[in-house]
Formats: C-alpha cells, structure tokens, sequence
C-alpha cells in the first residue's frame, strides 16, 4: 500500500518506498512498488529513511508530484524480433 501525506506543505511522508534513486536540494526520486515518484520543491532533505517499513519522510517546499510508471527492461531478441 502506497499514500503520500504532505504537511503544510514543508514535510512529505511516502509510505510504499522501496528505494531513493536519487535526491537533490531541489529534487528527489523515490521508487515504488509499480511506479517512480518524482518530488520537485526547494530545500528538499530526507530527514527520516526506513526502507525495511517502506517509508521515507522528506522536509522541505514540495512544488510538484509527478508518477512515472516503471519501464520494463526488454530482452534484445525482443527487441529484434520487434
């Protein structure tokens, strides 16, 4: 189970987190179990890390969400016989 919970706009908990592929002052990258979350705002610091509970809780401005879906790795006979 996944769900975001944003405070005032200055804290962000992820539950549903299975890895942080990356994380800036102004970005942060957090994957999911079908998707990537992508976090854009100002000051963004990770203040709370518990991948073995799948949670992650950020501090900082967060601007946008944004969902990706994970691509899925294609075999090269795949990819020639495509």
């Amino acid at each position: 189970m996944q769900s975001i919970l944003i405070e005032n706009q200055n804290q962000t908990t992820i539950t549903g987190a299975t890895k942080i592929l990356s994380s800036t002052n102004t970005q942060a990258v957090v994957e999911l179990a079908n998707n990537t979350l992508i976090l854009n705002g100002n000051n963004i610091e990770i203040t709370k890390l518990d991948l073995e509970n799948n949670l992650v809780v950020f501090n900082g401005e967060i601007n946008s969400l944004k969902y990706n879906k994970k691509s899925q790795k294609i075999g090269i006979i795949k990819r020639i016989l495509k």
